[in-house]
């Protein structure tokens, strides 16, 4: 007994670590008995009914692809399926683009948003060194832990105007200047999380600017394209604005929100290279990468997706439902709005309609959001964000009331 002691006493002083801060608030909901509790907290589609939905487009790609007889289960190469990487990269950039047309762009399959995020910090660490990755204030909080794991030193850039709450372009410009040469800076390509603001076309013009006149490489997480308006094209125009000025680039694609694949991790990593001498070195050196990580992606998402991609019907029928998720979440913030009206909540909420995509950045101070938690059960981050696709009509009198509560008493 004391030899079994002393051979597990290599974890005796490992800490427990700290709860996910958004995972662990749905811990605690999915555990609150009360019956009026709502979960605000998580970045994932739910219908009116409160239900997680699978797009009718899906259920179709995934009945041809259980169907076609010429698939397996072997494994995938590391860049995972070209056919499909293909697709995405069209999807990002506009077939019509010329870092495609050229073929300038490296594309592999990854382990969706998240594992294409800590693909690229690797690689980064790899090829940019000594490169800063500037993030902004606030972002989503896992951009500076993949950072800080991938050992990629991290610094922020301003964003939001706490005081407006909308964008502090200003400061944003000033800090993105003020980065040395060649700095990476994570822009989110539409709908920015947690804040829910983006840029203007006018403001990414001047990013833009700022970028290219300090070469900075650009590196866009693209987590909602087509969730955020409705539209692929629009929720695009920074990302193309941007490669069609021959910035370099670096592209962070999920399948998560728009295909309500959460489960199924589906991405993309993009490098927009200057030749395909290039595209051909960063694909073999994220192929080492990938294979000393994971080894290969799976394939059943990016079946999923590459089904829906290529075939007109189901690509359209996809967009229609995009749509239709994007306009519920646009009718929420409407509700929420009018509700706060109604009660007369103090303070100006028009930002909760002039945000955009899943999430709102409410203005709740933490003690304020922290009531919402405690005395009201609406489960919600401690920075005030919380995801509009969690508010339905039947909770949405419930929201606004709480929120007038911890307003005037907190």
């Amino acid at each position: 007994m004391a030899t079994a002691t002393r051979s597990f006493g290599w974890v005796s002083d490992v800490p427990k670590a700290p709860l996910d801060p958004i995972l662990g608030v749905s811990q605690r909901h999915a555990a609150d008995t009360d019956p009026n509790k709502v979960n605000v907290s998580i970045g994932a589609y739910r219908t009116d009914e409160g239900k997680p939905l699978v797009l009718n487009c899906v259920k179709k790609a995934e009945a041809i692809v259980l169907a076609d007889a010429s698939l397996n289960k072997e494994y995938l190469p590391q860049r995972g399926d070209v056919a499909y990487t293909e697709l995405c990269k069209e999807m990002l950039f506009g077939a019509d683009s010329a870092v495609v047309k050229e073929g300038r762009v490296a594309t592999v399959q990854t382990l969706s948003g998240t594992g294409a995020l800590r693909l690229g910090a690797e690689f980064a660490k790899r090829f940019a060194k000594g490169s800063a990755c500037y993030v902004s204030s606030p972002t989503w909080g896992t951009h500076n832990s993949i950072m800080e794991h991938a050992d990629v030193e991290k610094k922020p850039y301003r964003y939001w105007n706490a005081e407006g709450r909308n964008l502090d372009l200003a400061g944003m410009l000033e800090d993105i200047s003020n980065a040395p040469e060649g700095s990476m800076i994570m822009l989110h390509a539409a709908a920015h999380n947690p804040t829910g603001v983006d840029p203007t076309h006018e403001q990414w013009d001047q990013i833009l600017q700022v970028c290219k006149q300090r070469n900075h490489i650009c590196w866009f997480d693209s987590a909602y394209q087509g969730f955020a308006t409705g539209d692929l094209d629009k929720d695009a125009y920074a990302l193309r604005k941007f490669a069609d000025a021959g910035c370099p680039i670096i592209v962070s694609q999920s399948f998560a929100k728009n295909f309500g694949l959460y489960g199924e991790r589906v991405g993309t990593l993009s490098v927009v290279c200057e030749s395909k001498d290039e595209v051909a070195n960063v694909t073999s050196q994220l192929d080492v990468i990938i294979r000393n990580l994971y080894s290969n992606p799976p394939k059943h998402g990016a079946n999923i997706v590459r089904t829906v991609l290529s075939n007109p019907e189901l690509y359209q029928e996809w967009r229609d439902e995009l749509l239709a998720m994007s306009l519920r979440i646009q009718d929420m913030r409407t509700a929420l709005f009018n509700e706060l009206q109604a009660l007369g909540t103090p303070g100006d909420w028009s930002h909760i309609t002039s945000q955009i995509g899943m999430f709102s950045f409410t203005g709740l101070t933490p003690a304020q959001s922290d009531a919402m938690v405690d005395k009201h059960h609406v489960y919600m981050l401690k920075n005030g964000r919380i995801s509009m696709a969690g508010v339905t009509s039947k909770n949405v009198k419930y929201m606004a009331k709480a929120i007038d509560d911890v307003v005037r008493n907190f």
